[in-house]
């Protein structure tokens, strides 16, 4: 990714939605307009409940059962209940269709290696043949598991790319060339400023859901790969120089008071004055931040955006392998990704209820004349009606479909397309880890992480001290078998290329 490219846009973030409920897949004894059965298909998706979800899906079943015979239940589950919530439904063989599946929550791999997710080759060349055509083809590359896709990614950012992301008010205050600071180092002389004439402040703000920058690609956490090492040495992120410095940096910053003292165990909270803090990153991703905090933000890149299998599987639909309905499954899916009205229905809530179409500056539209992803209007959402339908949109589908917010750029998919296009894959795009060979092994290492992870990232402890205790523990939870059999296999599918 170009820096000059970055300077122009900037990072991540969306939130919110929905509940829960259950029974799925049968024949609803209704026919549509058209004479046809109509099945029901019931989908879990990760959010909050919202006030107006059924309202909205009520209205997309009105839409969906004439034009495909597919009537919708939505159970939505909250996200710190998601994961265990999921394992507990496929474990137990409730009958669902569809469900949000990634590298980060309801584990994509995870999934797949216990055969609870469909097979979808045939079914993409047929009922989805329209969203696997759309989609850029790294993304289904990251979809496979031993040459086969069990879920159908939705289009979005592809890299990861991680972000410093400022208060503005205190970057125009002093000056502060925010654009030009990238490593952890170059925020000090920063903090130091912010420290001396901000005492209401948090120089660098942190929660227990940051990591430190890494520049590797934990495989399985904390075992790795360094992004750049073409030689793929297989090690855990913590005996890397780079992570040592950066942990030593950490509990610099800890101790100068430049850091929240509650980091290591603080959820976000919005109303704490902050100079910087970390986020993942996407284009135009200040404006989402901005406006989830209240005020103007800007952000700068701290390394090059790298496409793994991790980040290009950062948000996929999967369909129940067991389930009754997968043409209809899959023709859903492929409806949504292909269907504009249908898209906006279930990103935005209904037109004229949650949000209003407005159009576009004639200036605007012409910049952007020959790039894609270009639409004729963009969407004003209504103020009092918006915290009654907020989703996360890129739980149900592609985004490139998606009408731009009014304060966006019209061509804001188009340098998403950019973005992804400029954005390197690192030398592990395309391994997948079988951890079966070594999993009582990696059982260990969550426990592990949550004690002593959390306090070294944010600099709360000394590295010197708590580090080898840390290794330890990971030598006798069999660290060493899981790199020795992580290096078997990339050393392999290196030779297989």
């Amino acid at each position: 990714m170009k820096k000059n490219f970055l300077k122009r846009i900037a990072a991540a973030g969306c939130v919110a939605t929905m509940a829960a409920g259950l029974l799925s897949g049968c024949g609803s004894g209704e026919k549509n307009a058209n004479g046809d059965d109509v099945v029901e298909l019931v989908w879990y998706q990760v959010g909050d409940t919202q006030k107006d979800s059924q309202m909205v899906i009520d209205k997309v079943n009105e839409y969906i059962t004439d034009k495909i015979g597919v009537k919708l239940k939505v159970n939505y589950v909250g996200w710190g209940d998601y994961n265990q919530k999921m394992q507990v439904i496929i474990n137990t063989g409730d009958k669902w269709d569809m469900c949000f599946t990634c590298s980060w929550a309801n584990d994509y791999l995870q999934n797949v290696t216990k055969g609870a997710f469909l097979e979808l080759d045939d079914l993409l060349q047929n009922e989805g043949k329209g969203v696997y055509e759309a989609v850029d083809e790294r993304f289904w590359e990251a979809a496979k598991v031993d040459g086969k896709i069990y879920g159908v990614p939705s289009e979005k950012e592809i890299g990861s790319s991680p972000m410093w992301v400022f208060t503005k008010e205190y970057v125009d205050k002093y000056n502060i060339p925010y654009q030009d600071i990238h490593t952890l180092e170059d925020l000090e002389p920063w903090l130091e400023v912010i420290k001396k004439n901000e005492p209401d402040v948090v120089p660098l703000y942190l929660t227990k859901e940051y990591t430190a920058p890494t520049y590797f690609d934990k495989i399985q956490d904390p075992v790795g790969v360094e992004f750049g090492d073409d030689s793929m040495t297989v090690q855990s992120v913590f005996n890397t120089e780079k992570m040592q410095s950066t942990l030593k940096t950490m509990r610099k910053y800890y101790k100068a008071g430049y850091i929240n003292k509650d980091a290591a165990t603080t959820a976000d909270d919005k109303s704490v004055k902050r100079f910087v803090t970390k986020g993942d990153g996407q284009p135009y991703a200040e404006l989402i931040w901005g406006k989830d905090l209240g005020y103007e933000v800007v952000a700068s890149e701290i390394m090059e955006t790298q496409i793994t299998n991790a980040s290009a599987r950062g948000a996929m639909t999967a369909i129940n392998k067991n389930s009754e309905h997968p043409e209809k499954a899959m023709e859903l899916i492929n409806l949504i990704n292909t269907d504009q009205y249908l898209r906006n229905l279930l990103n935005y809530g209904i037109e004229g209820v949650h949000w209003d179409k407005v159009p576009v500056d004639e200036a605007e539209m012409a910049a952007a004349e020959g790039k894609p992803y270009i639409y004729d209007c963009k969407v004003k959402l209504n103020e009092e009606k918006r915290k009654d339908y907020s989703v996360p949109y890129w739980v149900q589908g592609g985004l490139f479909s998606t009408y731009v917010l009014d304060n966006e750029p019209i061509d804001k998919w188009a340098t998403f397309k950019e973005f992804n296009d400029e954005a390197e894959e690192a030398p592990t795009f395309g391994f997948d880890f079988d951890l079966s060979p070594v999993s009582t092994q990696v059982a260990g290492f969550r426990n592990i992480l949550d004690e002593f992870g959390k306090a070294l990232y944010t600099g709360s402890v000394e590295p010197s001290e708590y580090i080898p205790q840390m290794e330890k523990k990971f030598e006798a939870t069999g660290i060493k078998d899981v790199i020795n059999e992580m290096q078997k296999q990339i050393d392999d599918w290196k030779a297989s290329k």
